[in-house]
């Protein structure tokens, strides 16, 4: 990729995964694909071919989590709001990168949206849209692109409905690709299998 976009960034990597391991003892996130990357590297590095500048967020004590994040180009950031939910951990990072252009808000479990997907919600962004989402088949997907309008409302957000209120209550400017993988998280460990 030859592009880069003026837009700070984000890879929410704090959630917990029970739906991976019930006990809690695994974090998905660190679990190899295929080919042996951890899940949350190459959903980093996919988001870095677009954003010179990514923050990733993660929960107090995931050291190891930080410390692969770091490896992979990542400015990580501990949340003690991440017990909250996603909409507190993004509201987090907005916080710490208050002085952004704009963000690109991707998830530390989707390891496969092609970089070409990331960077058409990125030219749109940085084309003047404010809130911008990739759209596959008709169903909206991720990284999703926000502008400086909806800053205020980013940081305040709580809960575990991450953005969602913003998009019932605002029209995102639809990015069509032909990726399926922008609707293609890590839930089970099964989900690898297809890798």
């Amino acid at each position: 990729m030859t592009y880069s976009s003026n837009a700070t960034g984000i890879l929410l990597a704090a959630g917990l995964g029970t739906r991976f391991d019930p006990s809690g003892l695994r974090n998905k996130l660190l679990a190899p694909l295929p080919g042996g990357t951890p899940i949350v590297f190459q959903s980093a590095r996919r988001l870095l071919a677009v954003a010179a500048d990514v923050v990733a967020v993660v929960r107090p004590g995931a050291e190891k989590l930080a410390d692969v994040l770091n490896e992979a180009g990542c400015h990580v950031i501990f949340s003690l709001d991440a017990e909250r939910g996603m909409g507190a951990t993004l509201a987090a990072a907005v916080r710490a990168t208050s002085e952004a252009d704009g963000w690109l808000v991707a998830l530390g479990d989707m390891p496969w949206i092609e970089p070409a997907s990331t960077e058409a919600v990125a030219r749109a962004l940085d084309g003047g849209e404010t809130l911008v989402a990739p759209f596959y088949r008709g169903k909206r997907g991720h990284p999703v692109g926000f502008g400086l309008a909806h800053r205020e409302v980013l940081t305040t957000l709580d809960g575990d409905a991450g953005a969602r209120a913003l998009f019932s209550t605002h029209t995102a400017f639809a990015v069509e690709v032909d990726d399926p993988n922008v609707l293609r998280d890590v839930d089970l460990p099964s989900d690898l299998e297809n890798g």
